[in-house]
């Protein structure tokens, strides 16, 4: 099997470390047994670079994974978020800052490309549900200043910007109102600023919304196919067409509820499940129009992977599949690098 480089449009790494509890980060060079993401596991998998999430949890002291409680999620204190996005900018600080040959954070293309050639992991700094920022968005620019270069206005609760899809199956992800007016100001803010705008988790009318105001590429960073598993999660044909018009791209999401055609979390997933997501995608959107989004430390994988570093067997799924060479690196790193090189810059 050939061997790739892989770039990950979605990991919740840093939500993860704050609920542990390790502001140092050092879990992630040491080890963590029970989680998706370390330094060995990213060596191992292969997994080069990606997007690191902050998300902020509906209970900040350490409840469990907010998906097996629920699947209508209420709007949460703004207050409480900001503080926990800033510890999390603050762990992604003294990850890269404390260790920039093995991993280092990247504004750019450019900035990608660099740490790669220097053997570096690339990380850049993903904000998933803006509750963070006040209607005035004040936050959003220094955000920005620190390093922020993707955001999802939602995760699948409302905020004062949106609305994000609850979790149920089956579903449309038609669940509920646009964006509202502080909404529609950050996405033409984050436009202005080069941020990439996320549309996992936002609710249908939402996703049109962003069509109409932004005049960026329409993006989702860990989602799959409706028509295959039908999850408010998940994109219509209607949505990853549009995408497709607009010159979009959509990182599959590995979660075992989101590409299984029965929607339900077991681990027991088999690859050719997700090579059959990813046939409906490159069938919509193109070679170019498709990518990784693991949604790794967030979601139930499946067993096959294990972890980021069982990512090559994934890869040994597309090429009996009979995924060339070339696809295949497209869809592992050259997408998404080129996406934010037309995004970020």
């Amino acid at each position: 099997m050939a061997q790739y480089l892989i770039f990950d449009g979605h990991n919740d790494l840093l939500s993860c470390l704050l609920r542990e509890r390790d502001l140092t980060a050092r879990s992630f060079f040491e080890g963590r047994p029970s989680g998706d993401i370390d330094h060995a596991k990213m060596v191992s998998g292969g997994l080069g670079g990606g997007l690191f999430a902050v998300w902020a949890a509906n209970d900040p002291s350490g409840a469990p994974d907010p998906m097996a409680m629920a699947r209508h999620f209420p709007q949460i204190d703004a207050e409480g978020a900001r503080r926990e996005t800033i510890a999390q900018f603050a762990i992604f600080a003294k990850l890269t800052r404390s260790w920039p040959d093995v991993i280092r954070a990247c504004r750019s293309a450019g900035d990608i490309r660099a740490a790669r050639a220097d053997g570096a992991i690339a990380a850049v700094l993903h904000l998933e549900g803006a509750e963070a920022i006040s209607a005035d968005l004040e936050e959003l620019h220094l955000f920005h200043a620190a390093g922020l270069r993707s955001i999802g206005l939602v995760w699948s609760r409302p905020n004062i910007f949106g609305h994000g899809v609850p979790f149920i199956f089956p579903s449309s992800p038609d669940t509920g109102p646009g964006l509202t007016d502080a909404g529609k100001r950050l996405v033409v803010e984050c436009d202005s600023l080069g941020i990439l705008m996320d549309l996992a988790h936002l609710n249908e009318a939402g996703f049109w919304d962003v069509a109409k105001i932004s005049a960026r590429p329409l993006i989702s960073t860990h989602s799959a196919a409706h028509a295959l598993t039908a999850a408010t999660r998940n994109l219509t044909d209607k949505q990853l067409t549009a995408m497709a018009e607009r010159g979009g791209l959509v990182g599959l999401n590995f979660g075992c509820a989101f590409v299984r055609a029965d929607g339900i979390k077991n681990p027991d997933t088999a690859p050719e499940v997700l090579i059959r997501h990813l046939d409906h995608l490159l069938s919509i959107l193109g070679e170019g129009g498709v990518a990784l989004g693991s949604d790794f430390d967030g979601t139930m994988i499946p067993h096959f992977l294990r972890d980021a570093s069982g990512l090559p067997h994934l890869i040994a799924a597309m090429e009996r599949a009979g995924y060339g060479e070339t696809l295949i690196q497209r869809l592992c790193w050259d997408n998404w690098v080129d996406m934010l090189d037309r995004v970020i810059g």
